[in-house]
């Protein structure tokens, strides 16, 4: 009786320490991270990016948690960079406007070079990256990048019908922008996102340059009475999905591709979600009573042609910095390539965009 007591007791004693040796070991492999966005908590860019830090925890079997900060609660976005470059969150979702100069070579795509659309535009960011892999990302892992639709003029009570209209309008414009509403005859005012509402709404300033999906998710369409939809320029805002390079080489292989396919879907996600909302956006306006103005062939190219010197300027600051203009011209003609394949392949595709 004695002996099988004895028995038994050791065999309990070696199961519970192997239980307790297998959940210790279990916990311990739990990696934790924050995730950080300056978006409010409802905007359709900002639920995306709580879905990629659950859907990682989902494949991963729970090995990898991710606590998520939106609305600018840990990072604001000029401060988001360096905010993942140092560790205060781990992952981190902002845009290159922000911190001007910071990525040169992805500041191509501020140019107006005639991006139609979101989904294509980020589809051309995409094969930019793979292709050229700027060195602006060398200290940080680029999950993804994202572009988005043609950034638009938005005016309060002014409407503008032609470039003697715009003139002397104080626009909110950040990074390449500001070069574009100064060519333009705008006066730009540098202001962060989520101060631009009430800024336009006591009129501290005129307008706003930004993408359609901003007068419904930012609000916009309540004091913005008048969109010009000078499309025909092309330029995007390039968004930016960045991890700490060191959190992330500190991932096992297998989570580090878990990672990276569910990045890619978000991308994806992302792309046709731009055009979603710059369609929700434009319909809400009209539904408020708010007037679309489009120019007209003359007066687009009108546009068009002020802008052009701006682009001739991006090309001398490179070359400053030791790039050869050909180079440049390089990417620029890879970059119009592009545009061309991923417009048609939209339309194919049959995914629908607001011009």
């Amino acid at each position: 009786m004695r002996k099988s007591l004895h028995f038994f007791f050791t065999v309990l004693m070696v199961v519970t320490f192997i239980f307790t040796f297998n959940s210790l070991g279990s916990a311990a492999t739990v990696t934790k991270l924050k995730a950080a966005n300056y978006l409010p908590i409802t905007h359709p860019m900002s639920l995306l990016t709580r879905w990629f830090c659950d859907e990682v925890k989902k494949r991963s079997n729970g090995r990898v948690e991710i606590t998520y900060y939106d609305g600018g609660t840990l990072l604001n976005p000029v401060k988001m960079y360096d905010g993942v470059l140092t560790g205060i969150a781990d992952l981190g979702f902002s845009h290159i406007q922000y911190t001007r100069g910071r990525f040169p070579v992805t500041e191509v795509f501020d140019l107006p070079l005639g991006f139609p659309s979101g989904w294509t535009a980020t589809a051309v960011a995409t094969d930019f990256f793979n292709k050229y892999k700027p060195s602006d990302w060398k200290d940080m892992h680029v999950l993804y990048l994202t572009t988005s639709g043609p950034i638009i003029l938005q005016t309060t009570s002014k409407p503008v019908m032609n470039l003697s209209q715009l003139k002397g309008l104080k626009i909110r414009a950040v990074g390449q922008m500001s070069d574009i509403i100064k060519a333009l005859g705008g006066v730009p005012v540098p202001l962060q996102m989520p101060d631009v509402y009430d800024s336009l709404r006591r009129g501290v300033i005129d307008g706003v340059v930004v993408d359609l999906s901003t007068l419904k998710y930012w609000k916009f369409a309540e004091v913005n009475k008048n969109v010009t939809a000078d499309w025909q320029l092309g330029t995007g805002i390039t968004f930016y999905f960045v991890m700490n390079k060191g959190k992330w080489e500190a991932l096992p292989p297998d989570i580090q591709k878990i990672f990276s396919e569910v990045a890619s879907e978000a991308r994806e996600k992302q792309a046709v979600l731009w055009d979603k909302m710059d369609i929700e956006g434009k319909d809400l306006l009209v539904s408020q009573g708010g007037k679309m103005i489009y120019l007209s062939d003359t007066e687009a190219a009108a546009w068009v042609k002020a802008v052009e010197p701006i682009i001739g300027e991006y090309k001398k600051n490179m070359v400053a910095k030791g790039y050869k203009e050909a180079e440049i011209d390089g990417w620029m003609t890879y970059i119009k390539e592009r545009i061309g394949y991923w417009h048609k392949e939209q339309k194919k595709r049959g995914i629908p965009s607001a011009f």
